[in-house]
């Protein structure tokens, strides 16, 4: 199979950033075999170019000046792995009025800022992907704006915080409270320092604002979404519904009624013990989406982490590449 080389500009070079490097470095020839497209990361740009990583960039790789990335016309696709709202979505914009397409995981900046950029991309003849915001490695973007285009979308719902489910696992499975649990998830990883976003249900909402755009065909802004989160939750909360036979998760719930009109919610939500989200413990997500044609359909995996993070957006790079991404809100 012939090869077609892409050149790839990174923005951001820390856990997920480190994970794509990493990807496109060591996994260049599978890559290459299975798609035809020779990945190449022609420059990666971070403000710290002194720290250890877990992955070896070749030499004059590595730069702290973004103009570098905006500036060469041999890098087709810019990865912003920068995260926030302010200097990220300024970067995407710049590297789309340079000609770049755009691949990112910022479900804040997306959720709050995605309709401008796409607009900004239609201008500029370019594209902005963005698998990795949603659910990590999960396909769950590709899902619906592709293999499930020919249904509408009626509803959807699901465990999209592995936060919150392994803070809420714990509290079920190990009878801790919630303090205990919060504690146990930052010692482990799956907690950040300042887990506000996380256990107020504010990036659950984020996730659902992209999902239930894509999904349901509007714009939707975040101050559509009720959004409770799991601060309030008690040992006893999870002890009582336990012995009613129904367990407790924060979910994520969008849906359509007769008459054309959504409604959004992110909220802490007690299901019966035998329904298949129940059984989705730990950091994991799961989403299950209804839709006219196919009924339900659930997808299941890792809703964060380096590596499959790092998967989504590898992934989002050979579609842009292939032309597939196209579409997008």
């Amino acid at each position: 199979m012939s090869e077609r080389v892409v050149k790839i500009g990174l923005a951001g070079f820390g856990t997920v950033g480190s994970g794509v490097a990493k990807l496109i470095l060591e996994d260049a020839d599978a890559i290459a075999a299975r798609t035809g497209l020779r990945l190449e990361l022609a420059c990666v740009v971070d403000i710290d170019t002194t720290s250890p990583r877990p992955v070896t960039l070749p030499a004059g790789v590595l730069t702290d000046d973004l103009n570098r990335l905006y500036d060469d016309d041999s890098i087709h696709i810019g990865v912003e792995m920068i995260g926030g709202t302010d200097v990220a979505k300024q970067v995407q914009l710049k590297m789309l009025a340079a000609g770049k397409d755009v691949v990112t995981a910022n479900k804040a900046l997306l959720a709050e800022h995605g309709n401008e950029l796409i607009r900004a991309a239609r201008v500029s003849g370019r594209c902005i992907a963005f698998e990795a915001s949603c659910a990590g490695g999960m396909p769950i973007v590709s899902a619906i704006r592709t293999g499930l285009t020919a249904n509408q979308i009626n509803s959807m719902y699901g465990i999209v915080n592995g936060t919150c489910n392994y803070i809420l696992s714990n509290m079920t499975a190990q009878n801790q409270d919630f303090a205990e649990a919060l504690a146990e998830a930052q010692q482990k990883g799956y907690a950040e320092a300042d887990p506000t976003l996380d256990i107020s249900g504010g990036d659950s909402a984020h996730k659902l604002a992209i999902l239930a755009s894509i999904g349901f065909g509007y714009e939707i802004a975040l101050d559509d979404i009720f959004v409770e989160g799991i601060e309030g939750i008690s040992i006893d909360d999870i002890r009582y519904g336990g012995e009613m036979g129904y367990c407790l998760k924060l979910l994520a719930i969008g849906q359509r009624d007769e008459q054309g009109r959504i409604s959004l919610r992110v909220h802490p939500s007690f299901i019966a013990k035998d329904c298949s989200l129940a059984r989705v413990a730990g950091p994991f997500n799961a989403v299950s989406i209804f839709g006219s044609a196919v009924g339900q359909v659930m997808f299941y995996g890792r809703g964060a982490g380096m590596m499959p993070t790092a998967s989504a957006v590898v992934a989002d790079i050979v579609d842009v590449a292939l032309g597939n991404s196209g579409t997008t809100f």
